[in-house]
């Protein structure tokens, strides 16, 4: 997902403020409009660094990792319990079809803390005793694990999570208009720099292009939302000619193996867009498509190939108020 560019020629473009940085093993930026023309790039940076101590499977002294290599849990935080219940309530909803306990599976394919290989069936029927969101819960402050082998990875909510943390703070600053961007995953509201909704970009699907070779699939005009994109183009590994995809299906113990290639989910808040839109990977296009029409407060737009090489849309129907002509499909 792209924020477009703006022309600097109208609307107050030279009183918005810029961030950029990296953090959570991604990058982020950050656009905002400040009368009073003040940096918060310090304490967003303190934003990112407790979210990092709480949730970072790459940091050694998190309170995940902690988790993750104890017997039976541990203490968490409030960042910590705020995203594990949404977890949960996502996972619920789609029935389990999103599930932070997939990590042993995660890094069992190399898509976690460990090099990239396939662990064959034997390998997965041994993990998938560990898989379950029944298998972990909080009692208080408390995270408690029924097995030793059971582990966690809140990757695929901690930026969306981390977006409305900023988003937020800016919020409680009196900042209007803004766009939050961690790891691709967004808030907005307000205004851009031109005055008018903001301009996200979302990709046409290809295996891992050079940024100069991306190609955009559509062009929302959007504001008061937030959205996230979940896609099977852009992390994976090939071994004997065959595709495995970053997300795992908690259902087999494998990636996802459809023909959707990305799904972007608009909602109210960013965590829920980064957990609905990897729970959609899972369940596929068709799937999803009716459970979102079905949902109140989501929307979402499918890309999938109908045959080889060939791709079609699918969108839910209160996605079109964001689309426009300088936007149509090719």
């Amino acid at each position: 997902m792209i924020l477009l560019g703006n022309s600097c020629s109208t609307g107050h473009h030279e009183e918005y403020i810029y961030l950029k940085g990296e953090a959570l093993g991604t990058f982020y930026s950050i656009t905002y409009y400040c009368p009073e023309n003040k940096n918060f790039h310090d304490n967003i940076r303190d934003l990112f660094r407790q979210m990092e101590a709480s949730m970072s499977i790459y940091d050694p002294g998190s309170i995940i990792t902690a988790i993750n290599k104890s017997e039976a849990g541990g203490e968490t935080d409030s960042l910590f319990r705020t995203v594990f219940r949404k977890s949960v309530e996502i996972s619920v909803l789609t029935g389990n079809a999103f599930d932070i306990t997939v990590a042993p599976l995660v890094n069992a394919w190399g898509f976690g803390t460990t090099g990239r290989r396939n662990p064959g069936q034997e390998g997965i029927d041994s993990i998938m005793q560990y898989v379950g969101i029944d298998k972990v819960r909080l009692e208080g402050e408390m995270l408690v694990k029924d097995d030793p082998g059971v582990k966690l990875d809140m990757n695929a909510v901690a930026k969306g999570y981390m977006s409305d943390l900023v988003a937020d703070f800016l919020e409680s600053a009196g900042v209007k208009d803004y766009m939050v961007e961690v790891g691709g995953e967004l808030r907005l509201k307000g205004d851009n720099p031109e005055g008018n909704p903001w301009r996200i970009g979302i990709d046409k699907p290809a295996d891992d292009p050079a940024p100069a070779q991306r190609e955009l699939q559509e062009i929302l005009h959007i504001t008061g939302r937030a959205l996230a994109t979940s896609g099977s183009y852009r992390r994976f590994f090939i071994e004997k000619g065959k595709k495995y995809s970053h997300t795992i299906n908690p259902f087999t113990g494998y990636p996802v193996d459809h023909n959707l290639l990305s799904v972007t989910v608009v909602t109210s808040t960013a965590i829920e867009a980064d957990a609905w839109a990897t729970a959609f990977m899972v369940l596929g296009h068709e799937k999803s498509l009716h459970f979102a029409e079905e949902m109140e407060d989501i929307e979402a737009y499918f890309i999938y190939e109908s045959s080889p090489g060939k791709l079609e849309v699918e969108y839910t129907k209160g996605f079109a108020a964001w689309l426009r002509e300088e936007s149509s499909v090719e």
